[in-house]
């Protein structure tokens, strides 16, 4: 890791250097997922959380050419309500820090970011995967790639529910990636709790969860364990409500010529106006559920690791 490029929280950098527990969050959600100022809102409740469970909250984000770990309120404000901030994905890093931006980071950079600076836990709404028009566009997204070689547990309420979920399930079978249900044996749909896509691996516990990673780290796989935590109940949306908002929009971004990167906030911001704004009630309640079982998995792995000292100075 080059440490010059890098502006790592004290609290934060203090917290991975003793073994504490601490969660990384991303930046897109809040730049590109949630209007201002919902989005300051939600980040503010997403820190107080974390924190209510003895665990140190790193939000991820680059901030005028610098990556930052752990972000203070004016550098929230600078991604939260800033002009031309950048989507960053792992491909964008080195233009994005070369040219002084400020920017965002999707599911991709985040764990990138998170693995280099030692944090194992991370939390997002849903991650990106294979688009449903995929066979004239090729449009995959870089989450499932990383998610294949940066050892991380990432917890997410399945993927994007604009994707091809059947097919992105089947693209992670592909990449190595294990999925874990968390009290589910159903992919999620984000906004719903169900895909139809079944899961193979069902977990239901946090202390489950850990341990599968530490088995998995201790073969030397590389991959990231996806835990697949659906939305509350009382917060779904109707899949078949749903259907009917993506293809609405799917056809109005065909008709904007809109593809690649401005597809997909495109998209959310169609079903938000579809919705009558229930989706972005949706969106943080499910981000907050995954938040939650996240604090609760870098508690679990840390435990597990006192544990494991424990017994080998016995």
């Amino acid at each position: 890791m080059n440490s010059s490029l890098y502006s790592i929280n004290p609290t934060v950098g203090a917290a991975i250097k003793s073994g504490q527990s601490v969660l990384a969050l991303e930046s897109t959600i809040l730049a590109h997922g949630m209007p201002y100022p919902q989005n300051i809102a939600f980040a503010k409740k997403s820190d107080r959380l974390v924190r209510s469970f003895g665990v140190i909250p790193a939000t991820i984000a680059i901030v005028s050419g610098k990556i930052c770990v752990g972000l203070d309120n004016e550098q929230l404000d600078s991604v939260a309500q800033g002009k031309n901030v950048q989507k960053v994905a792992v491909r964008d890093l080195s233009h994005c820090l070369s040219s002084g931006l400020t920017g965002a980071t999707t599911v991709s950079a985040t764990m990138r970011i998170a693995h280099a600076v030692g944090i194992k836990v991370f939390s997002t709404g849903g991650i990106g995967g294979v688009h449903q028009n995929w066979k004239s566009t090729s449009d995959v997204s870089q989450d499932l790639y990383e998610l294949s070689r940066t050892p991380l547990v990432v917890v997410s309420s399945g993927a994007k529910a604009i994707l091809d979920l059947p097919k992105t399930v089947e693209y992670l079978e592909s990449l190595s990636v294990p999925i874990l249900g968390y009290k589910t044996d159903n992919f999620p749909a984000f906004y719903s709790r169900k895909s139809g896509v079944q899961i193979d691996t069902r977990v239901d516990s946090p202390e489950e969860i850990a341990q599968h990673f530490n088995i998995h780290r201790s073969l030397g796989l590389a991959s990231s364990l996806l835990v697949a935590n659906p939305v509350p109940k009382t917060n779904e949306i109707d899949r078949g409500t749903v259907s009917v908002f993506i293809e609405k929009a799917l056809v109005g971004a065909k008709e904007n010529h809109i593809y690649g990167k401005k597809l997909t906030p495109f998209l959310l911001s169609e079903i938000y106006r579809l919705s009558n704004g229930n989706s972005l009630k949706t969106n943080m309640a499910l981000a907050l559920s995954n938040i939650k079982l996240g604090t609760q998995i870098a508690l679990a792995l840390s435990l597990s690791k006192q544990c494991s000292a424990n017994a080998n100075h016995g």
